[in-house]
């Protein structure tokens, strides 16, 4: 805020800056986001398999059936390796590549396509004037 002093009255001038992301990088930004909680689940899942956890837990079976639907087209790609109770799921690998490649696909067109590529800065000026004097 700037006070300009012209001895009967006083200028005010108040300058608002705000930055606008493009839609794109909005958009990018919550295929990421998206992306992130598909790989937790997954992630999370192959753990869980990997060190033979109990199935019969509540934690497990969120994680299990949340994460079932997006194992789907994925399920029967390889065969689980079993050993001493601890199963190597290799397909939720596979599943969490394909869907980062796909994530990182849909980011890359959308930059492709769209006309911006930065930020736009806009700036708005007011101007009061204050009619007491300052003495």
């Amino acid at each position: 805020m700037t006070d300009i002093d012209t001895g009967t009255s006083s200028h005010k001038q108040i300058v608002h800056t705000e930055s606008h992301s493009p839609v794109e990088v909005v958009v990018g930004r919550v295929v990421y986001y998206v992306l992130g909680v598909i790989e937790v689940f997954l992630g999370t899942r192959f753990l869980l398999r990997m060190l033979g956890a109990n199935a019969h837990t509540a934690f497990v079976q969120f994680i299990y059936s949340v994460s079932a639907v997006f194992m789907a087209p994925f399920t029967a790609i390889f065969k689980t390796t079993v050993t001493e109770g601890a199963k190597l799921e290799w397909s939720i690998l596979v599943a969490m590549a394909v869907y980062a490649l796909i994530a990182w696909g849909i980011v890359v067109l959308i930059k492709v396509i769209s006309p911006r590529r930065a930020s736009e800065t806009v700036e708005r000026v007011e101007q009061s004037e204050d009619t007491t004097a300052r003495r």
